[in-house]
């Protein structure tokens, strides 16, 4: 049968399949289904735990001959096997087969792997799985899914978690689960259970340097040129990599773009920041930045930043850091108060 993560629970608390097969690129969400499954295994009596991960060099027959002998020299045990990708080969296909079919009630074979794509999902051995086990399809959460997930997240940790306050996280983390969960336990050890406000999620990501980038780039938005050099300095002293610092840049670089052109072509500005999904606690300073800048800057700051991407891979030469504090100058020199304050231009 196949499943989706949310029914996993009310499943195990029916039954307990001989094999599951965990499929999804959303880290968090396979490694919780999979834990859960092994507490339940754990309770019905499987001991001992082995695993294989499945690379260049591995030997399918030697898979095949432990879980024949499994049963003779062990208590009941799971058996994991991580993929790292749903396609096997032929010899792995035909191992699974054979060990899904033969059905050992005292080995849980628990298999791990990326999304499963149209060809996988039509393949013998995972259709083989799916009549004698359980697929679990793990989905990543969506962007406009997201602040609630966080919301619900934090719910179970007992934080009271306010709508800005969870956008404005779901905003900084870009939709990475991992780096979402990581804040959220982090809040917990810091305020116990309790409201959540924007102003403290604000507090707690500016003490993560992870966070910075963003930092930067709001700082750009607003046209502040002081702040803008001055987080851009701490990030190289951080030792950030300059990929991530134009990452960020161009970001928001092409959303300008995307706004603008929909503004010339008579969308209105708040459809158009729907339809690029900007968070409402972002908006002020996406329209801040607007009313600067229009599309031909837009479209130069975006080839320049091209251009860095180059010197960044070595395919034109260059300073990397140089080079950015030069496209944000030309960014912020957008904005007529702040001409006069721009400290310098490297060169």
């Amino acid at each position: 049968m196949k499943l989706n993560a949310q029914e996993l629970t009310n499943h195990l608390s029916r039954e307990l399949a001989s094999v599951y097969l965990i499929a999804g690129d959303e880290p968090l969400l396979v490694s919780e289904a999979l834990r859960e499954i092994q507490v339940r295994a754990i309770q019905s009596g499987f001991e001992n735990r082995e695993q294989h991960i499945v690379d260049k060099g591995f030997r399918w027959v030697d898979l095949e001959s432990d879980m024949q002998n499994l049963s003779l020299f062990s208590s009941k045990r799971i058996v994991e096997l991580r993929l790292h990708a749903p396609r096997p080969g032929d010899q792995g296909s035909r191992t699974m087969r054979a060990i899904v079919e033969r059905s050992d009630p005292d080995t849980l074979l628990l298999i791990v792997t990326t999304k499963l794509d149209k060809a996988a999902n039509n393949s013998v051995w995972i259709k083989c799985i799916e009549k004698h086990g359980v697929i679990i399809q793990v989905w990543p959460i969506d962007r406009a899914r997201f602040p609630g997930w966080i919301r619900q997240r934090a719910s179970v940790l007992g934080l009271d978690m306010s709508v800005s306050a969870s956008e404005l996280l779901a905003g900084r983390v870009e939709g990475n689960l991992l780096a979402a969960d990581q804040e959220l336990q982090k809040l917990f050890m810091l305020l116990g259970e309790g409201r959540v406000s924007e102003e403290i999620v604000l507090e707690s990501v500016a003490s993560n340097t992870r966070f910075d980038v963003f930092r930067l780039t709001d700082a750009m938005l607003a046209g502040d040129s002081k702040r803008t050099m001055k987080v851009l300095y701490g990030l190289r002293t951080e030792g950030i990599q300059p990929a991530l610092v134009l990452w960020a840049i161009s970001r928001e670089l092409c959303l300008l773009a995307r706004l603008k052109a929909a503004s010339l072509s008579g969308e209105k500005e708040m459809v158009a920041m729907q339809r690029n999904q900007v968070w409402r606690n972002h908006q002020p300073l996406v329209r801040k930045a607007l009313k600067r800048f229009e599309i031909k800057e837009l479209t130069s700051l975006i080839m320049r930043a091209s251009e860095v991407d180059r010197i960044i891979k070595g395919m034109l030469k260059g300073d990397a850091w140089n080079e950015l504090i030069n496209l944000l100058m030309d960014a912020l020199a957008s904005n007529p108060q702040q001409k006069s304050i721009v400290p310098w231009r490297a060169t």
